[in-house]
């Protein structure tokens, strides 16, 4: 056990195989002798570290090794014999489509299986046959309504920031639409924890892609699609990257005519909600109406309190508001520290009386200081569900009930009545 190493192992014929980020931010595979005891030195390497490709998962089989690996924003499968050392990638023929390892629970299968997801495919799942070269479906996940993957057109875009770096952005529309500069637009953005927001299929955008909208993601800095080094560059005293690429992908997205430069909306929510409160502070004139859910929008206040549960282990993100520099830069951006008269957009903010990750009284501080200080009359739309905590409400149905509303409210805004 050390500081900071991260590994996981698996057992193959009296060696250990670990997947290690032991001087290896994107992680390396490697193998030690059962029962080695002098670390890593002596290591023998199978997959050494890149700059540019993230280890994300492995399977050790009998005959071969099936690594996952996000490259260029994107996840892809590698399967590597291990007699001949030769290696392929099992990569979809679309873009802007994940490849993930699936369940493989027999290591003398000669056989892998795979998923394959996007946001215009549901998640498919395939086996690949290393004996034939051949691969099967096993499973279509099933979409109702007369769903046709054919009448949605993906794309996969790296729009330039205004500091060099290119940011990678996942769009799906529907066929025949117009790019002229006359659609809506819904961006969402996250970009905190390391957390990728991959393009997965979501049956619910169905809604708003038929009635005209285009959706992108914004893979921004802080989260990890372009590995350790995009996940460093939008934390801490990198933070601004975050709020910074979000905002650029939106001036892209509208000068390429993905985008009504009138009826742009964007969504994040629990961090998310954080660049949604900054960019609603910071360039409010860009977006028609803003939608968080559990927004962490009173950054300095929580993490001075190191009662809140969260709160001292979160000092690697946000910064330790003790150490002066810090201190300043959470205040630059913090939303609710920053609301000032002016004129914001419309806003749809809803919470959770039980969150125990975000507490019910950062949005709702937030919202009345909103209420009081700007200039507009926006609609500022509040909801507290009484009975859900972070992750929104239970039950088979109520997620559908609560994003209805929530539509509801995108389509007004954006003049749209059937």
């Amino acid at each position: 056990r050390e500081d900071r190493h991260e590994y996981e192992a698996e057992h193959f014929r009296g060696q250990w195989i670990l997947r290690s980020n032991a001087d290896a931010p994107n992680f390396r595979l490697v193998s030690l002798p059962v029962g080695h005891t002098a670390g890593l030195e002596a290591c023998e390497e199978i997959l050494a570290h890149s700059e540019q490709t993230m280890l994300m998962d492995f399977d050790v089989f009998a005959e071969f090794l099936a690594i996952e690996e996000r490259n260029a924003g994107l996840c892809r499968v590698r399967v590597q014999r291990w007699r001949e050392g030769e290696h392929f990638y099992l990569e979809p023929e679309q873009p802007a489509c994940n490849v993930e390892l699936g369940d493989n629970a027999e290591m003398e299968s000669l056989s892998l299986r795979y998923c394959v997801n996007s946001l215009a495919t549901p998640e498919v799942i395939c086996e690949y046959d290393l004996v034939e070269e051949t691969t099967r479906v096993l499973k279509h996940e099933p979409v109702l309504g007369g769903f046709d993957a054919a009448s949605y057109v993906t794309e996969y875009l790296r729009v330039p920031a205004r500091d060099g770096e290119r940011v990678p952005v996942a769009l799906v529309y529907r066929r025949g639409l117009s790019l002229d500069g006359t659609a809506p637009l819904l961006q969402h953005g996250y970009g905190a924890y390391g957390l990728s927001s991959d393009p997965e299929f979501d049956s619910c955008l169905l809604s708003l892609l038929d009635r005209g909208f285009v959706y992108a993601i914004a893979q921004v800095r802080g989260g990890q699609e372009l590995g350790r080094r995009w996940y460093d560059s939008g934390r801490l005293l990198n933070k601004r990257n975050s709020f910074n690429d979000f905002i650029d992908v939106t001036d892209h997205l509208v000068a390429q005519g993905y985008a009504d430069p009138r009826r742009v909306f964007a969504s994040g929510s629990s961090a998310g909600g954080l660049l949604m409160g900054v960019i609603a502070n910071e360039v409010p004139e860009r977006y028609r109406a803003i939608v968080t859910d559990v927004p962490f929008v009173d950054v300095l206040t929580t993490m001075l309190d190191e009662s809140v549960p969260l709160t001292s282990i979160e000092y690697d993100e946000w910064g330790d508001p003790r150490i002066r520099a810090h201190h300043e830069y959470m205040l630059s951006y913090s939303p609710y520290d920053n609301v000032r008269a002016q004129d914001y957009p419309a806003m749809f903010v809803s919470t959770g009386l039980w969150d125990g990750q975000v507490q019910y009284f950062e949005p709702a501080k937030w919202v009345a200081r909103l209420r009081r200080l700007k200039t507009d009359d926006n609609a500022l739309l509040f909801r507290v569900d009484l009975d859900a905590g972070h992750g929104g409400p239970s039950g088979r149905f109520e997620q559908y009930r609560e994003l209805a509303e929530v539509y509801a409210f995108l389509l007004d805004q954006a003049g749209i009545r059937e």
